[in-house]
Order: structure tokens, then sequence, then C-alpha cells
């Protein structure tokens, strides 16, 4: 994430045309500067759970924070939505297939966000447009 400029308009692109929600989120989080890491904007947002326990006792199960971002979340929660009820799509294919396994809808809403936030961070990383269909180099 060097050349900031540069980066965001991949970010745009992909976030304008494919989602809809792109220039809102570059404002949110002043062009990327103040994070370099998705999982630290995760936890930003209020998409990480985290376990409440002290010692050996566990008080409660997995939740996100309420401490969080609002306005990115409600984005990224209707970005979430959107991906998993009106396209077609990888996404959409994996919301269906944890909701048929039993999983809370909302617990899968949040790791659709969670995976839309970490592909937004990919694609200003890597300085190109979003992949469906990616290969990796390196094999």
């Amino acid at each position: 994430m060097r050349s900031y400029p540069n980066n965001m308009s991949y970010c745009v692109v992909w976030m304008a045309l494919e989602r809809g929600w792109g220039i809102e989120m570059i404002v949110e989080t002043n062009a990327f500067r103040d994070f370099q890491d998705p999982r630290k904007f995760c936890c930003h947002v209020g998409v990480a759970p985290f376990s409440f326990s002290s010692g050996s006792s566990l008080r409660s199960r997995n939740r996100v924070s309420c401490q969080a971002d609002k306005s990115i979340k409600a984005l990224l929660h209707m970005a979430a939505l959107s991906v998993a009820t009106r396209m077609d799509g990888e996404l959409r294919g994996y919301f269906i297939r944890k909701v048929a396994q039993g999983k809370n809808k909302m617990s899968v809403l949040n790791a659709l966000r969670a995976k839309l936030i970490f592909r937004m961070f990919a694609v200003i990383r890597n300085e190109q447009l979003y992949e469906k269909n990616y290969v990796n180099a390196l094999v």
C-alpha cells in the first residue's frame, strides 16, 4: 500500500461497479491511510468476534464488539446482504451452503462482511482489479 492514489482507483472501480459502496468506504477509512491490516480494520468496524473470558471461566460465546464504527458497519452489512441475496456468485453460494449447514444467518453475514474487507484490502495491496477466477502466479 505504498501509493494510495493509484491503488484507490482500483478499489473504487471494483467496489463501485460490483458493489456500489466504494466512495463511502474510502472517505471513512481516510483513503486507506488509517489501516494497513484487514484484521485491524475488521476489529475497528466490529466484524471480528471476541470471546469474553476471565481465567478459566468462559462468560459467553463469541460476540462482536458494540464499540464499532457503525457507519462503516452499516455499509458493509448492506453490501453483504446484496451479495448474499441478490447477486449470483461464490459468496451467495457460501451463504446458502452455511445456512443449510445450520449456521445462524447473522453469523454468516458477519463472515461475508469480513470476506468483503479482505477482498477490498487485497485489491489495494495488489494494485489490480478483482478477478473472480484468480490463479496464483506461484502455482
